[in-house]
């Protein structure tokens, strides 16, 4: 089998606050930001991995975090630099950068296309004053609009906007204000989320009042037709794109693609020429990790994956496309049989989750809608929960 596309993603953990919804790995600042010893960090980690990806290029590059955008576009192009040194980078690579338009000083993201960013995602959530609060942002909604104008006159026009929908005291109305003001931005791509109450994280602990179950729904049917009117087309579950502007980082992630992970807690997966596919990830503490990358020690883990969880692990990814697949993209992708995720097949079509195409399958909106049902079906044997869909 050919190996597939590969990308990087580079974890950056430090934040300026801790969001209360937020379970990233992401570490509120306490003193001065350790730029230049991470960057030297995140380098040392890189190598470590070579000889994993000896002689591949890289696609694509993720800085995700925390917030990125606290590091500055000196330290950015100085890891850039060292990646160039080590490993091929596509002529066309899409290079992102997550930003908080709290954090984003004028005239930085012209610097940050100079040091070699194609992209950016800009973390807005909300428009609402009251939301935003209610959050933990930073950044007020006069802040994200700046955010946006600035990518526009950087020349980084191909910027992602991250909204939230469903929030605390939020209406079928203000969830649709949110979108249609971030419309108005101009973005090239808009991330459009549920919020939920992840474990582990403040709202969890203290949960806030949320809109109940069918306004949830409501509210993303009515901003899904409402980006489709507006010439956003929905690709995953929870992306939209204007043409040509799909993220082809997070696809590779869908299409079961191959990924360096290097930083704190940062989880990738790599084929080797055999076909095994392993997942590895680092240590999540930023003290642990700056003292240890490079070495043994900043292994968090090495796992190889098997066959049933192969099959499995490509599902739980490609159903989240909007886009038809068929058998030769999941042989290829995994190097097993058709017959791997036939009891599966079967399973979905018959509870309608499934449709037939003359190529092979497409998700029905009914498995869009019960997308955590589409993706039991084909779960390992004993593994198998219920399936209410």
């Amino acid at each position: 089998m050919s190996l597939p596309s590969l990308s990087l993603y580079a974890h950056l953990p430090w934040c300026v606050k801790k969001c209360p919804y937020c379970d990233f790995n992401s570490h509120g600042l306490k003193g001065e930001l350790p730029e230049a010893a991470y960057v030297d960090a995140l380098l040392r980690d890189l190598d470590q991995d070579l000889p994993r990806v000896t002689g591949r290029k890289i696609e694509t590059v993720f800085f995700g975090g925390g917030t990125p955008s606290l590091f500055s576009p000196a330290s950015i192009g100085r890891f850039l630099e060292g990646v160039r040194t080590r490993l091929p980078l596509a002529a066309d690579a899409e290079i992102t950068l997550e930003a908080n338009p709290g954090t984003v000083e004028r005239g930085r993201f012209a610097e940050y296309r100079g040091a070699g960013i194609t992209r950016l995602s800009i973390g807005v959530q909300s428009f609402d004053e009251t939301a935003l609060k209610v959050l933990g942002r930073i950044h007020l909604s006069g802040e994200a609009v700046t955010a946006a104008e600035e990518a526009h006159a950087s020349g980084l026009a191909n910027f992602n906007l991250d909204l939230m929908y469903a929030l605390p005291g939020q209406s079928l109305e203000g969830a649709r204000e949110d979108v249609l003001k971030a419309i108005a931005l101009k973005p090239a791509h808009l991330s459009h989320y549920q919020l939920t109450l992840e474990p582990n994280t403040l709202f969890h602990a203290h949960p806030p009042v949320l809109p109940d179950e069918d306004s949830a729904w409501a509210m993303q049917e009515d901003c899904q037709a409402t980006l489709a009117g507006r010439g956003y087309a929905q690709y995953e579950i929870s992306a939209y794109a204007t043409e040509g502007r799909r993220c082809r980082h997070n696809l590779n992630y869908w299409r079961f693609g191959d990924y360096l992970g290097i930083g704190a807690g940062a989880h990738g997966k790599l084929t080797d020429a055999a076909g095994g596919v392993t997942r590895l990830w680092k240590v999540k503490h930023p003290e642990t990790y700056l003292k240890t990358a490079g070495m043994p020690e900043s292994l968090g883990g090495v796992d190889a994956v098997g066959a049933e969880d192969l099959a499995f692990e490509f599902m739980l990814n490609r159903l989240r496309l909007t886009q038809d697949f068929d058998e030769t993209e999941f042989e290829a992708a995994t190097g097993l049989p058709r017959d791997a995720i036939a009891a599966g097949l079967s399973r979905a079509r018959s509870l309608e989750l499934l449709a037939t195409t003359a190529q092979g399958w497409r998700v029905t909106a009914r498995g869009h809608a019960y997308l955590n049902d589409l993706q039991s079906v084909f779960l390992p044997a004993g593994a198998k929960g219920s399936t209410s869909a």
